[in-house]
């Protein structure tokens, strides 16, 4: 009796393993067939009033851009990324806020991060220093951003920093008297930059406002994009006339919460954006969004 029900176990065992490797045949190449080769992919996540965004290259490099008020953004890299990988290959905080540093603690502490971008503004809130002290537990090598450079990240991707232009030491406080007090100052750290795959381009602006924009402006700096990922939110303080002149774009982004108590986006930005022909896509309403590029143009905007 016990010989014949351990011949049935094994048989029972066979079949599912030969159901488990026929389905996995099936299953891998519909994974791929949803990840078109030589495309670079980017993702605004929706993680309510804050700011994450991935972008993954051909080769399936990943940049990670801010993470959000909260552990939200790892629900997103989760189902974002394949399960086996778990890195994150450089990591940009834009500006110490905490609707965009929050999310990233959680990230150091599930991924490995390999690089890290910065511009050394200081803030003391309690989520920043942890942030810190991860990055020195850890040991990832972080680079200052002080001056206008260019990074080449993978093949036929580059990245362009355009601001900051120059060395920032600026503290912010943590009392919600000084928070109001410098809260412009602090967006106005916000590291700006270009990532460029083939033809195509894509600018982040992390919260910068109207004064970067003049800055960027007066600077020379090429600000032509296909992509642009709007600053602040949408708010009314940023994108303004000349620069959305200078960068014209034909899709943009906003990240912002749905009914949040700032107002974002601001009508008159999206008035603004709409008189100048651009698309806009907004966490808020639409979710999630995804922007791919084969290199020679924007080949697939979606919610």
């Amino acid at each position: 009796m016990k010989k014949r029900l351990y011949y049935i176990l094994t048989l029972l065992i066979i079949a599912a393993a030969v159901i488990i490797a026929q389905s996995w045949q099936n299953i891998v190449p519909q994974i791929h067939a949803r990840a078109p080769q030589h495309v670079l992919t980017m993702r605004a996540f929706d993680v309510g009033q804050g700011d994450a965004t991935l972008v993954i290259t051909p080769s399936g490099k990943t940049i990670l851009i801010d993470g959000g008020p909260d552990d939200t953004v790892m629900d997103k890299l989760g189902r974002a990324l394949p399960f086996f990988k778990k890195d994150i290959d450089l990591m940009i905080l834009t500006h110490p806020h905490s609707d965009h540093v929050t999310g990233l603690v959680s990230v150091l502490k599930r991924y490995k991060v390999k690089e890290i971008y910065y511009t050394g503004t200081v803030h003391t809130s309690s989520v920043f220093i942890e942030w810190l002290k991860l990055i020195k537990e850890k040991q990832i090598p972080m680079h200052i951003v002080s001056y206008q450079e260019e990074l080449q990240f993978d093949e036929g991707v580059k990245l362009a920093f355009l601001y900051p232009d120059h060395e920032l030491a600026e503290v912010e406080e943590a009392s919600e008297e000084k928070r109001g007090q410098r809260k412009n100052n602090l967006n106005n750290t916000s590291i700006v930059f270009k990532i460029a795959y083939g033809r195509t381009q894509f600018l982040f602006m992390g919260d910068a406002e109207a004064p970067v924009e003049e800055t960027l402006l007066a600077s020379g700096a090429d600000l032509r994009a296909d992509v642009l990922k709007a600053g602040h939110h949408g708010s009314h303080s940023s994108t303004s006339e000349d620069f959305l002149k200078a960068v014209s774009p034909r899709y943009a982004t906003i990240s912002a919460g749905r009914n949040n108590d700032y107002g974002h986006p601001h009508l008159s930005t999206l008035k603004r954006l709409e008189r100048f022909g651009v698309y806009a896509y907004r966490t808020d309403t639409e979710g999630d969004i995804t922007i791919m590029s084969d290199g020679e143009k924007i080949i697939d905007a979606v919610h």
